[in-house]
């Protein structure tokens, strides 16, 4: 139990290293909790100027996430439980992180890293999924929403011998990023929500990652 209780603590503080923050403050001096909707997540990275520190934020987020897990899996072999508590302590540590207040993204980009570690081809069907709605609908934050929701039912068909704990981590981590996407969900029923391309004011742009 000791050593599970490490590993958590472990993917938490994984999780929780603020990528977006770090890049910006080293490369452009600046902060960028202070731009756009405030969000330290690649997409409002990208949409300060800095599309490829953006995409390095992207890449580094679902590192953490893939790193956690990978992590567990390492110390508990065979055992799908550890993992996958070890893939919502990593999503919190970048919803909560203890280094910024617990003030972080919404977890789109490391809950992409953690299911790439658990399952890839549960990962990429979502990837697809999000693109497609990306592309047909240019919302972003709803393409995020249908991912976090398509995620746990791919999931649970593509794996076998699913723990209470599996199955209720799975969709905790699905609810939490649905969750941090109200203010979005209620800018889409009110058809205010910004697209993808938009020139419009970042601050009520879509999904932060």
């Amino acid at each position: 139990m000791k050593s599970w209780l490490l590993i958590l603590a472990i993917s938490y503080l994984l999780g929780s290293i603020p990528f977006g923050y770090i890049l910006v403050r080293v490369f452009r001096k600046d902060d960028i909790r202070t731009t756009g909707s405030g969000n330290i997540g690649a997409t409002n990275v990208a949409r300060s100027g800095a599309k490829g520190l953006g995409i390095l934020t992207l890449l580094l987020d679902c590192a953490k996430g893939f790193a956690a897990v990978m992590l567990a899996k390492h110390f508990a072999p065979g055992n799908l439980d550890l993992p996958i508590l070890a893939a919502v302590a990593a999503v919190l540590g970048h919803v909560f992180p203890v280094w910024l207040g617990f003030r972080g993204g919404k977890g789109v980009a490391s809950a992409l890293g953690v299911y790439l570690a658990l399952s890839w081809p549960s990962a990429l069907a979502a990837l697809v999924i999000f693109l497609v709605v990306v592309l047909l609908t240019r919302y972003v934050s709803l393409a995020s929403i249908i991912g976090a929701l398509v995620l746990p039912v791919v999931f649970l068909k593509l794996t076998t011998d699913h723990s209470a704990i599996a199955i209720g981590s799975i969709v905790f981590l699905s609810l939490l990023v649905i969750v941090k996407h109200h203010a979005n969900i209620s800018r889409l029923l009110q058809g205010k929500e910004s697209k993808f391309g938009s020139k419009k004011n970042s601050k009520t742009e879509g999904v932060q990652a």
